[in-house]
């Protein structure tokens, strides 16, 4: 099995986010890192449109093969087309033959390798068409309101008065782990009837887009 990491240049949250040292070391170094200790990831390739992301995650291990074209690299690229085009690539000029895959975010540095191996061991247990890492949210979804242009809140949900307690808990993703068959990605979807959860830490999810996320893992990794 290989594992895909994506990253792009562009971040706009936290620029240069990538490769940023975290804890003395670029933030795609941990996810290269974590990938090549896996007992069940083979090959580590970085999709980037980045020369200096590219170069750094060499270094580090992943495998020697090309950037991401910038089409597949804007703001408003999907994600899921960037991953057919390198599944697609590594076919038609290397030779793999791709049934399924990893993609692990270089921005969730905390996701530890036993995380990972769990995740593929319950993908290929279930016969699962995807895995996802989750993690449970502490307030309940029904809590959640949109904001109107004149400041005034707006339901999401029916307005429910229960204690919290009472309230079913809920769970979101948390972009550490995605396990795929290559048929799902290629009709276009992350999510079937067959698609399983992969429970995971709130200290291993931390996702970063912001200085703030950023300090705070550095503080975790610190501490």
């Amino acid at each position: 099995m290989i594992a895909i990491i994506p990253a792009r240049g562009g971040s706009k949250g936290l620029p240069g986010k990538n490769i940023k040292l975290l804890n003395g070391k670029p933030m795609i170094a941990y996810a290269v890192e974590a990938a090549l200790a896996s007992s069940y990831i083979s090959d580590v390739i970085v999709s980037t449109d980045d020369k200096e992301i590219y170069q750094i995650a060499l270094q580090f291990g992943a495998k020697d093969t090309f950037l991401r074209p910038t089409e597949l690299a804007g703001d408003n690229s999907l994600a899921i087309d960037n991953y057919i085009y390198t599944l697609e690539r590594l076919h038609r000029e290397y030779g793999y033959r791709i049934d399924d895959f990893v993609v692990l975010q270089p921005t969730s540095p905390l996701r530890r390798v036993e995380d990972i191996d769990a995740a593929i061991m319950l993908f290929k247990t279930k016969n699962a068409d995807s895995v996802i890492s989750y993690c449970e949210e502490l307030h309940p979804i029904s809590w959640h309101k949109y904001l109107k242009d004149d400041g005034r809140l707006e339901n999401i949900f029916p307005d429910e008065i229960k204690n919290r307690q009472d309230i079913r808990p809920s769970y979101y993703p948390n972009g550490a782990i995605f396990v795929f068959t290559y048929a799902l990605i290629k009709s276009g979807k992350y999510y079937s009837a067959n698609t399983f959860p992969y429970l995971m830490s709130r200290k291993c999810s931390v996702d970063i887009d912001t200085i703030d996320d950023f300090e705070y893992a550095q503080f975790l990794m610190e501490k």
